[in-house]
């Protein structure tokens, strides 16, 4: 039996989020709240497996509560929010403050027909991931990455891969990264979500980081990309062949599309050692094969600490491997390749005036 404390102040919702669980066996709701104070205070005291949390709450916001949850009472959160714009940006706030995964709430449309499928799949995957405590506010960067060793001149793309938990780590990582860094970063992370929620991301993570953030359109030269991140879009693989990018409908791997591991082992084939890698917070083993791969072509590799990770997953089976040649939190991963920037040949230079995202 899955413990459920629902957070939610319209009634309505509250009542589809109650109808949806109680629909089927293995599901208790042990309590609601309709404000973030109460929310804190009965997961306190009712220990549930997990929490469905809203962003816009009365008294404490959804965000406020979720960081005082996952700081004093580590607990499963999945956040069930809307497609608005603001909201979908809070919502990737309380995921880098622990919460889990997202679901968007009903539309009042033929896709409610699934919803309460959708909602308890998500309620049962949500309750198998162990959390861990997470002290706030997030440790200050380190800028400049002095004293720090780097990767060898000659790095040409920095590959990134991520999943639950992904976006609070990769926010840590590019924050330790100096403005005028020049290399490009190639970034998968697994959504459960598309259309709105993935274009929020985006939009999210530039404002969060200060840097230019898009996903891939297929043909982009690497040399073009300079400090850009650019992420693998919704459904389709990231591969890099010939100094470009490919995007690829080809079959998922480890039930994902896009791969971790597609975009690892096209970068360690085109780039060899040429390239960085960095498999962060997630659960499953998408990214270890794939990073194993880019150290064997020379490629220096990181890999998230179990103590920084929402889920110990990912990186776990890449340092079981051997395929991380250190392990690291974010901040210092992104310390590490910092000297990048320093080092890498000057052909980038020139394209590399930064500017915040307006």
């Amino acid at each position: 039996m899955i413990r459920v404390l629902v957070v939610e102040d319209s009634a309505t919702v509250r009542q589809f989020l109650r109808e949806a669980l109680t629909r089927a066996d293995g599901f208790e709701i042990v309590g609601e709240a309709t404000d973030g104070a109460a929310a804190v205070e009965l997961c306190r005291r009712l220990r549930p497996d997990v929490i469905t949390m809203d962003v816009v709450l009365p008294v404490m916001s959804g965000l406020a509560a979720t960081e005082q949850i996952m700081a004093h009472a580590p607990t499963p959160i999945l956040v069930v929010c809307s497609a608005d714009r603001r909201e979908l940006f809070t919502t990737y706030d309380a995921l880098a403050a622990g919460a889990v995964d997202v679901l968007e709430k009903p539309r009042g449309d033929a896709s409610d027909d699934t919803w309460g499928h959708r909602l308890r799949t998500a309620v049962k995957v949500v309750s198998r991931i162990r959390v861990v405590t997470r002290r706030l506010p997030v440790p200050p960067p380190h800028p400049d990455g002095a004293g720090t060793p780097g990767p060898p001149p000659g790095v040409r793309a920095i590959a990134v891969g991520a999943s639950t938990g992904g976006p609070g780590a990769i926010v840590r990582l590019l924050r330790a990264l100096p403005a005028e860094f020049p290399v490009p970063v190639l970034y998968v992370q697994h959504l459960a979500s598309g259309g709105a929620f993935a274009q929020a991301f985006t939009g999210w993570l530039a404002e969060q980081t200060g840097r230019l953030v898009g996903y891939a359109r297929g043909g982009e030269a690497l040399s073009a990309l300079g400090g850009r991140v650019t992420m693998a879009p919704p459904d389709r693989h990231l591969l890099v062949r010939g100094g470009h990018l490919q995007l690829s409908a080809g079959p998922p791997r480890h039930s994902c599309r896009p791969a971790v591991d597609a975009l690892f082992e096209s970068v360690a084939m085109d780039l060899g050692g040429n390239a960085a890698g960095c498999l962060l917070t997630g659960m499953g083993r998408d990214g270890a094969d794939g990073l194993l791969a880019m150290r064997r072509a020379g490629a220096v590799t990181y890999a998230q600490d179990a103590g920084s990770c929402v889920v110990y997953g990912m990186p776990r089976e890449a340092a079981a491997l051997g395929a991380a040649a250190e392990v690291l939190p974010p901040e210092e991963i992104g310390a590490r390749l910092a000297a990048v920037g320093r080092r890498s040949p000057g052909a980038l230079s020139g394209r590399l005036a930064w500017r915040t995202p307006s």
